[in-house]
Formats: structure tokens, C-alpha cells, sequence
């Protein structure tokens, strides 16, 4: 099955693939790509640790790569994600890019502007040699996160996608999660901590 054919309920139903929800904070830190957008996962889940944020992601063996785009990723076929999104009102989604132009830029996009801001100023301070774009007109068009089925544009208070380069998700894993986690804990109102469900693939049908 290759990527352009699979939808999100048929990568939720692989018996490999496993679906993470941890509920904590009213900001959540999501990573849906993870495993075919290495370290993205990794880096969500330091973060939500680290300030108490709640958590989504998905991660996929080595090998299956099914990339399902991100407008495609329905809450509709997911209670867990249906969950996450009901229980946050802002957050961040991290991905993972390799296109040439730019080769090393952390690209801040999505709905949320207020908060791609803080998120931007965040990782410059933490990598002030990162070259972190926020302006929407710089990032290409595929790169915005603006759509608004993306689901992290469907959370109250609107989203944020942050585009990772390999370098950065390779080698400043701890460096990229404590910049989030600095934003996550602004914005993390005290909650009740739930324990953490960790869900493996549905069977089909």
C-alpha cells in the first residue's frame, strides 16, 4: 500500500502502528508523523513530560513509512485523538521536513500566530544559530499548516505546526523539547493528571 492511499483510520488499524494519549495540562504537544518524521515523537514526548503538558502521537515501526497528510488525520476516526482535542485549547504539532529550500530553517506555521510567536522566540533562545522562520510569507505554501482539518487547528484556541529540519530533530532533540516545554508550561493551566493510555493499532473493520 503506498502513502497516497492510505487514509488515517487504515494507519490506526496496523497491528505495529501504536497511538499515545496522556492527558495532563489544557496545552497539549502533539506528534502524529511519528517514526516516518524521525524524532518528532521523541521531542513531544520530552516536552509534555517536562512541563506537564498533555500528549498525542502516533508512531509507526521502522520500515512502514505511511505518511497520511495532516488534513487527512480525522478525530473522527480516533477516540483518543477525538479526546485530545477536546481536552486542550492550544497547541503545537511537531513535524519533520527534508526539502532543500531552506536546508536547516525551523519553520513555525499554523493558525495561532500569538503562539507561533512564543514558540519561535522560544527556540531562538535556545538555538540563537537556528535560523527559525515565523513569517507566513516565507514558508512554503505545503509548510503553512493553515488547513483548517489539520487537527491541530481544530483545538479552541487555534494551532501550531512547527516544521523540523534533520539536523535539529537528530541532534538537538533536548535543546528543541525544553524550548517547547518553556511555552508549554506559559501556557499550561494547573489540571488533574490522568494516567497515560497507551493504545496499540485497531484490527480492521
Amino acid at each position: 500500500m503506498v502513502a497516497h492511499e492510505v487514509g488515517w483510520q487504515d494507519l490506526l488499524a496496523h497491528p505495529d502502528v501504536t497511538e499515545v494519549v496522556e492527558l495532563r495540562s489544557a496545552f497539549g504537544l502533539m506528534a502524529f508523523h511519528g517514526g516516518v518524521e524521525a524524532g518528532t515523537s521523541e521531542i513531544a514526548r520530552l516536552a509534555a513530560r517536562a512541563s506537564g503538558a498533555s500528549l498525542y502521537a502516533v508512531d509507526q515501526p521502522a520500515g512502514l513509512r505511511w505518511h497520511v497528510p495532516s488534513k487527512l488525520v480525522d478525530p473522527a476516526d480516533s477516540p483518543a485523538l477525538a479526546g485530545f482535542l477536546g481536552h486542550v485549547t492550544a497547541a503545537v504539532a511537531l513535524h519533520g521536513y527534508g526539502r532543500p529550500r531552506p536546508p536547516h530553517a525551523v519553520l513555525v506555521g499554523g493558525t495561532n500566530r500569538g503562539l507561533a510567536e512564543e514558540v519561535a522566540g522560544a527556540i531562538r533562545a535556545a538555538l540563537p544559530d537556528a535560523l527559525v522562520v515565523d513569517d507566513l510569507t516565507a514558508i512554503p505554501s505545503r509548510l503553512r499548516g493553515l488547513h483548517p482539518d489539520n487537527p491541530v487547528n481544530r483545538v479552541a484556541g487555534g494551532g501550531v505546526q512547527v516544521e523540523l529540519p534533520v539536523g535539529l530533530r537528530r541532534d538537538w532533540t533536548r535543546e528543541v523539547a525544553d524550548a517547547l516545554a518553556v511555552v508549554a508550561r506559559r501556557g499550561s493551566p494547573p489540571a488533574r493528571v490522568r494516567p497515560a493510555v497507551r493504545r496499540p493499532g485497531r484490527p480492521p473493520g
